[in-house]
């Protein structure tokens, strides 16, 4: 938003004489104003500087307590397409790996562009592959987001600080900044293309509008969502200027960029990888058969629980009979969704066991969903009473990424995930503080006592969110470790293992291997390990297992919360387990079940159920 310009000061508010400014200095200010004048101080004086510097701190801070973290979910994806790119840098996916129980080309099984793997193996071929080394030089990409979002803001707000700290503080921040997927890197080129565009628009600064072009196509070749901002931007040009301009053409080179990868890969791989993650997406939604209704749902309870803020401010952004009305509408959809009278689980392999789990928790996760359903109302509703109110180009930028990213999330991607709603976090962070300037009053120890507070309040519990996500992902590493040193040190067979993500990684690492249901060779003696709290795990037909039943170990998972656990109803990752991004609760330990194995099955057969 345009600063506003200052107004003249009419006649009667001239400066006063020097009889009566005397006069006025021998009365001594009533005692309750002097704590207002000096925080009125304190905020004249302080500067952008000051601010950027409280922003990089605390970024830092929240995050690198997490740089040891071993790796998780999709991270193993990119570190071994970086380790590859290495050795080819040409072909960033021509190798095989098995991911969903069978091996496949690379090109076949990533659905996201090669970008963040060339900038790991950058950093990989100069530090090494250590996790601390990959999520420290990754700190890069969290800092330009969090002061970006302040430079960005600063054109929409009074309160910039207010919403950087509202970016920063949250779960879908700090959990997807302490990780190595392409969902931070993608959003930093996002924020630095869109200040760039906003900045070379008026006056026209074609350098400008080129170096933003360049982001948003490097931006979609990070994560293919970045091509969102050309829609975006175009929009916001042509309601800014009021007409076609010259600078617009900018906008075609990400296009280009877009197109000519969706060749280049085509030629290398006889697919373009951009049509064909956009086929698999559509693909896995008609298999999966959630309706609309539940989707949207389910979405809402994500965006809220992803933007904590928007629950903490809200005391302070709407009235009180605003939040009673949206808490109890909350609740009976949070029943609703609970209880399973809105199918809001997609009916993929185990989905009743997901759903059957939810409803014994119902007592646990309804107040949980409510809270998180009525932050996402809050976050739309901010989007929609902003451009109601104001009528703005500025207003319908905000309006679009906001409302564009939902509507992605959760009905265009392939699963609703928070990794997916992280792009309209600084959006929403922003649009918090113009609700809240526009409800409170000019004075800054207000706004200090309004804002900071509640944010605080927000970032303790993401930090408590991305511990547990943190603590998940250990445990992990140190299963494939003693894995290792129990089990796969005292056999002379082979260790086998279904379970992915980081525990894929580590057990790879010590030489076992992942099974492949479509050849699952294996001789008497061998070890098969099931990790339970994984993505594609089978159970193995008790025929083929020494004694009809083998051993469990356990460990110590995550603390009081939770990302990803789908007897929890947690579904950070994906909402196939659950529909709240994280819970709080009595969290289960993880357990590893461990069978000999015998009876080999004729060949072509599968030991899986």
């Amino acid at each position: 938003m345009a600063r506003r310009a200052n107004k003249k000061r009419p006649a009667e508010h001239a400066k006063p004489s020097a009889s009566l400014a005397a006069a006025k200095r021998q009365v001594p200010p009533p005692p309750a104003t002097i704590p207002a004048a000096r925080a009125w101080l304190i905020v004249q004086h302080w500067s952008p500087v000051y601010s950027y510097l409280l922003i990089a701190a605390l970024t830092c801070a929240c995050l690198l307590p997490f740089s040891g973290r071993a790796f998780h979910i999709d991270d193993t994806l990119f570190v071994w397409s970086a380790q590859h790119i290495v050795h080819d840098p040409f072909n960033p996916f021509g190798f095989r790996l098995n991911w969903d129980q069978v091996e496949l080309p690379m090109y076949q099984i990533t659905k996201n562009p090669p970008l963040t793997c060339y900038f790991i193996a950058l950093i990989g071929s100069i530090a090494g592959w250590s996790e601390r080394a990959l999520h420290l030089s990754f700190l890069l990409w969290s800092l330009i987001v969090a002061l970006g979002t302040y430079s960005l803001a600063k054109r929409f707000t009074d309160f910039p600080l207010v919403a950087a700290l509202a970016t920063v503080l949250t779960p879908a921040f700090l959990v997807s900044a302490s990780s190595v997927m392409c969902d931070t890197m993608m959003l930093a080129l996002w924020i630095v293309a869109a200040i760039l565009w906003l900045e070379g628009l008026e006056p026209l600064k074609p350098h400008y509008l080129l170096a933003s072009g360049l982001l948003i196509g490097a931006a979609t070749l990070t994560k293919y969502f970045g091509a969102a901002l050309i829609p975006l931007l175009l929009v916001y040009s042509f309601r800014k200027q009021k007409r076609f301009t010259s600078g617009l053409l900018f906008l075609l080179l990400p296009i280009a960029i877009i197109i000519g990868y969706q060749f280049w890969t085509k030629a290398l791989y006889g697919q373009g990888l951009v049509l064909d993650a956009a086929q698999f997406a559509t693909t896995h939604r008609e298999k999966v058969q959630v309706a609309v209704l539940s989707t949207g749902l389910v979405s809402i309870s994500f965006l809220g629980g992803c933007v904590l803020p928007a629950l903490t401010l809200a005391p302070f952004i709407w009235r009180g009979r605003q939040i009673v009305v949206t808490i109890v509408l909350s609740a009976a959809v949070a029943l609703t969704i609970i209880l399973g009278a809105i199918d809001g689980i997609p009916h993929v392999v185990g989905f009743e066991l997901v759903q059957q789990a939810v409803e014994s928790h119902w007592l646990l996760l309804t107040p949980q969903f409510t809270l998180c359903f009525a932050a996402g109302l809050s976050i739309l509703a901010a989007s929609i009473a902003d451009y109601w109110r104001e009528q703005s180009a500025e207003s319908l930028f905000l309006l679009l990424w906001v409302l564009g990213t939902f509507v992605f999330a959760a009905y265009l991607n392939w699963t609703v995930n928070a990794r997916s709603i992280l792009p309209l976090v600084p959006a929403a962070g922003i649009l918090l503080a113009r609700r809240l300037s526009l409800k409170s009053s000019a004075s800054p120890q207000s706004i200090v006592r309004k804002a900071f507070i509640p944010l605080f309040a927000s970032g303790a519990i993401a930090l408590w969110i991305t511990v547990a996500d943190a603590q998940l992902a250990n445990s992990a590493k140190t299963a494939a470790a003693i894995l290792h040193r129990d089990v796969q040190g005292r056999t002379p067979g082979t260790l086998f293992f279904e379970g992915h993500w980081g525990f894929q990684y580590y057990m790879e690492a010590y030489g076992a291997r992942p099974v492949d249901v479509t050849n699952f060779q294996f001789k008497p003696g061998d070890i098969f390990v099931v990790a339970e709290n994984n993505a594609d795990v089978i159970p193995i037909k008790t025929e083929f297992i020494a004694g009809g039943q083998g051993t469990e170990i356990e460990l110590d998972g995550p603390k009081g919360a939770t990302t990803a656990n789908s007897k929890m109803g947690a579904g950070f990752y994906s909402a196939h387990w659950g529909p709240l991004p994280f819970v709080f609760g009595p969290i289960p330990p993880e357990h590893y079940l461990v069978y000999a194995l015998t009876n080999p099955p004729q060949q072509g057969g599968s030991a899986v159920n």
